[in-house]
């Protein structure tokens, strides 16, 4: 696939005419890197100095609690972008961390080139801005959704809340006892919810582990 094309993939360089891109490609320090399969790209807390964007292959998310008590595990396709967030404002540092599941491919855009490039082209200035306005809008609105009517309909709204992408499989690695805290009720009554999930066949339950495999069939 050309450069051209690859840029296209993403929301940053989706809008900008073909002259743009053509200068774009032509004038941007891009890397490329791949990392086999098992291989861990970054890890939480690491310093964010650069975009990485998923060309191919498949990525795994780990995202624990402050206090360790459980760990949401997330597959991702590309094209994805590696918390694009990070890399500015207040804390620059990745807050998940992500391993290769498959061998990988990645092009990397430093920081410097990021800014020269929202400097020099409209449009990509405002992508980079959308993208952030969109993910503060959405946090804006979450304490204004409607209230879930029972305790299957919260335990449901806790699992969408802690994932960056909201569809394809998700593992979390949760104690019942935690997530009873978590939700505001009682173990055995969280039992039954996750339970009746299962008969559905919208979840599977493990020792310490719930396994979704397709967060978007929880939220019809």
């Amino acid at each position: 696939m050309q450069l051209y094309d690859q840029l296209l993939q993403f929301p940053l360089f989706q809008g900008m005419s073909r002259d743009d891109l053509e200068l774009v490609a032509g004038h941007t320090r891009f890397g490329f890197a791949k990392y086999d399969s098992q291989q861990a790209v970054v890890g939480e807390g690491d310093s964010c100095q650069q975009l990485y964007l998923l060309l191919s292959g498949t990525l795994r998310c780990e995202t624990s609690a402050d206090d360790h008590s459980y760990t949401i595990v997330e597959t991702l396709q590309p094209p994805f972008m590696l918390q694009p967030e990070a890399i500015i404002g207040y804390r620059q540092r990745y807050t998940h961390s992500f391993q290769c599941v498959s061998e990988c491919s990645f092009m990397t855009i430093g920081k410097d080139e990021l800014m020269r490039l929202s400097t020099q082209f409209l449009v990509f200035r405002l992508n980079l801005l959308n993208i952030f306005a969109t993910m503060a809008q959405r946090q804006s609105r979450e304490p204004w959704r409607r209230c879930p009517k029972n305790l299957t309909e919260r335990i449901i709204r806790w699992f969408c809340q802690h994932c960056i992408y909201p569809a394809g499989p998700k593992t979390f690695r949760v104690l019942m006892t935690q997530l009873a805290l978590e939700v505001g009720d009682s173990r055995l009554d969280v039992s039954r919810a996750l339970n009746d999930l299962q008969r559905k066949g919208l979840l599977q339950l493990h020792r310490g582990r719930i396994v979704v495999p397709q967060l978007e069939l929880l939220q019809r």
